[in-house]
């Protein structure tokens, strides 16, 4: 008999239909049975010998809830028995006019079994979903926005160590680093399977990108870079599970039902009895031509849109022509968000990488990529380099161009007679969160929408007392003057752009959420605290540090 592995995890939703993803003990038929008579089947497909399928369900009622189960081959497995948890529901959305509840963060380290101290706080997803599940009828998220690093091949826990050296020698590269196809799902397995972010992935809509730990740090941070991992024995092995497991994991889930129609990939990997060779062959190519593939996607949840941009595995790393979006991703990123002005009230662009950062890290980044490309001789770009590396420079900011390019499109979406309301830039990665706001250098330049840089991170991890002094400090007058100090060293152009933070820095396990209705926007940050006093032990609560309106009613 089937059994139901890892899911279901709830996935794309509109007004009438919804997608379910789920990992199986073997092949099967997976069904979706909605309380209110819909439903949806589909066979599962088979990569490195795990199973796996997307189950579309159509025809459901817009603006409605209803509970579902997963069978497997005409079995019940979903939800389990005795659950401690309310049923697993899809809500539909409702007409244009209706609100839309937007959660984000990133960079989220699985959480320890109950039974062992977390060595790094509170989860906020887990503690999300425990509020969640203890008001099923109150306030919940829409949508889920997992802004990267969903997993972290790169800093495994003790149990997957243990596990990776039961399995093969960790004395040998890539160590206790995840290696190959396989070790991915241990990842995710072990991510997934806690039980209250299971809970929560079963019933409220998620959207996913992936950032560098889910591939290794500082992934594709420079030309040099990737020549220099790919001399290494381990790295292709490496890089195309990681690819093939994003691929199953988290990208098939972020497509609407039409586009996994049109999906030639897709198609091909579910018409074959074992598609492990052809998903190889596809991450072979991804990863040697990224411009042969897009990650980016487009969501549209009433009249806010979403476009979830790949800031990763886009990037063009010529010195002399470095973006973090190759030309055919820069102009689908354009084409989006110009597309019908008129039906989008709010346009959130959701990046991984920030794209305002801490003014003194921003100009660091500039002088760092004007050393590198040689604006001061060899000698400072082979130190820019070494730079790079060991300070993570490859933010927006490393990208000057695309930086600047970035800052027209939404100068030029923010404008008009139907310009949105408000213009957000969703990101994380540097595990601390904050609100900037941009003035363009020319009047004329400035938009009409509201233009917000919200950053929140991390959602489970941790950052050295020491980093967030420097993150502080960044954002300090005299930060600012020696950032001017390196940029006029590097010969850099000025930003057409000037911001300063109207929030944070706040630090600490946190989500985000946007609450959108019409023209109206509303910014909460919740941070994973230990329970009230009196609390049993080991509670926690998501406790509000900030609120603000970003548009009124």
């Amino acid at each position: 008999m089937a059994e139901l592995r890892l899911g279901p995890l709830l996935r794309y939703v509109d007004d009438s239909s919804a997608t379910f993803w789920v990992e199986t003990s073997r092949p099967c038929t997976a069904e979706v049975r909605c309380a209110d008579g819909t439903s949806g089947s589909a066979r599962t497909f088979t990569i490195a010998g795990h199973h796996y399928a997307l189950v579309p369900v159509a025809g459901l009622t817009p603006g409605t809830e209803t509970a579902y189960e997963v069978l497997l081959d005409e079995v019940s497995v979903w939800p389990p028995p005795e659950s401690a948890f309310p049923p697993s529901v899809v809500r539909t959305l409702g007409g244009e006019d209706a609100a839309v509840r937007v959660t984000f963060g990133s960079c989220r380290w699985a959480a320890p079994p109950a039974d062992e101290t977390d060595p790094v706080g509170p989860d906020a997803l887990d503690t999300l979903a425990g509020r969640v599940a203890a008001e099923p009828d109150g306030e919940r998220p829409d949508v889920l926005l997992l802004l990267g690093d969903q997993v972290y091949a790169d800093e495994t826990s003790d149990a997957t160590r243990a596990w990776i050296a039961a399995r093969r020698d960790p004395a040998r590269p890539p160590g206790d680093q995840v290696a190959d196809y396989e070790e991915y799902t241990r990842l995710y397995y072990e991510s997934w399977l806690d039980p209250e972010i299971r809970w929560l992935l079963s019933t409220v809509p998620s959207c996913m990108i992936f950032d560098d730990h889910d591939v290794i740090d500082d992934w594709n941070t420079s030309a040099s870079w990737v020549e220099d991992i790919r001399a290494t024995s381990w790295w292709r092995e490496r890089i195309l599970g990681g690819l093939m497991s994003y691929w199953v994991h988290q990208h098939l889930g972020n497509l609407s039902p039409d586009d996994l129609a049109a999906d030639r990939l897709y198609a091909a990997v579910r018409e074959t009895p074992d598609g492990t060779d052809v998903l190889r062959a596809f991450a072979a190519q991804a990863d040697t031509d990224p411009a042969s593939v897009r990650w980016s996607y487009r969501r549209d949840f009433g009249r806010t849109r979403v476009l979830m941009v790949d800031s990763r595995a886009a990037r063009v790393l010529d010195e002399a022509d470095r973006a973090m979006l190759d030309p055919g991703e820069a102009a689908w990123l354009r084409e989006q968000a110009l597309d019908a002005p008129e039906s989008c009230d709010h346009l959130l662009i959701g990046t991984s990488l920030p794209w305002l950062l801490p003014p003194l890290i921003h100009q660091a980044e500039v002088w760092d990529a004007a050393l590198c490309r040689g604006e001061r001789g060899a000698r400072w770009a082979r130190f820019g380099e070494r730079l790079r590396r060991a300070a993570d420079l490859e933010h927006w900011a490393a990208f000057t161009a695309s930086f600047e390019d970035l800052a027209d499109l939404i100068s030029e979406a923010g404008s008009g007679e139907h310009a949105p309301a408000t213009v957000c830039v969703l990101s994380g990665d540097v595990h601390h969160a904050y609100v900037a706001e941009p003035v363009w250098a020319e009047p004329a330049r400035q938009p009409a929408a509201r233009v917000v840089q919200l950053t929140c991170s991390p959602v489970h991890n941790s950052v050295p007392p020491q980093i967030r002094l420097g993150f502080r400090f960044g954002w300090s007058r005299l930060a600012r003057r020696l950032g001017r100090g390196l940029a006029r060293h590097g010969r850099c152009a000025p930003a057409s752009v000037d911001w300063d933070r109207t929030g944070g820095p706040w630090f600490g396990n946190q989500l985000m959420t946007l609450s959108l209705r019409g023209r109206s926007a509303s910014l909460r940050l919740e941070q994973a605290v230990p329970g009230r006093d009196g609390a049993a032990e080991g509670e926690v609560r998501l406790r509000t540090v900030q609120e603000s309106v970003l548009t009124p009613q």
